[in-house]
């Protein structure tokens, strides 16, 4: 049997950029990182790192998931240059986004259509900070397989609990979209 996709995000889940500053979550370290994509450039076009938190014991856990991990994050290929070291990750697919991107209607996030795509029916969970029941709604009605779209706080990134929720949806036995 075919393990579902996991579409993963890093900002939010793997980067909790949203937790203040001088309160960076516990087992959190920093990174400053010099990104060849846009999100690497100030308003004048200057190139400065970014800094990112990331747990680096975060990788073994996504590894111990019963899924096929795959890239779903603006950072695209960079993830793999970046971020998948750092978690002691493999390289991963990546899905890439059209240009421009397109944006979603309805309150769907602009993700959601290309994720579905991307997944060609095979089941999956989506982990990202930004998703809603709008984007729960539209994958249950174009998506033939089995869909989990879990959202994580971008304060706190992804914690046990995620885990625990990823991991008893992938073992329960095919049903409607969550």
């Amino acid at each position: 049997m075919t393990p579902p996709l996991l579409f993963l995000d890093v900002d939010g889940p793997l980067n909790p950029y949203a937790a203040k500053p001088e309160r960076r979550p516990e087992g959190y370290l920093t990174y400053r990182m010099a990104l060849a994509s846009e999100w690497g450039s100030d308003v004048y076009g200057r190139r400065k790192p970014l800094r990112v938190w990331l747990r680096p014991e975060h990788g073994s856990e996504l590894l111990a998931l019963p899924y096929t991990l795959v890239w779903a994050t603006t950072w695209t290929a960079e993830a793999n240059e970046w971020i998948a070291p750092v978690l002691g990750l493999p390289e991963l697919p990546v899905v890439e986004w059209p240009q421009p991107r397109e944006a979603g209607r309805g309150g769907v996030h602009w993700k959601t259509r290309r994720l579905v795509e991307w997944a060609d029916g095979r089941d999956f969970a989506w982990v990202d900070d930004e998703v809603s029941d709008a984007d729960v709604a539209w994958i249950g009605e174009h998506h033939p397989g089995r869909a989990l779209v879990h959202r994580v706080d971008a304060r706190h990134g992804l914690r046990d609990g995620d885990f625990a929720a990823l991991t008893a949806w992938a073992q329960r036995a095919p049903a409607a979209v969550e």
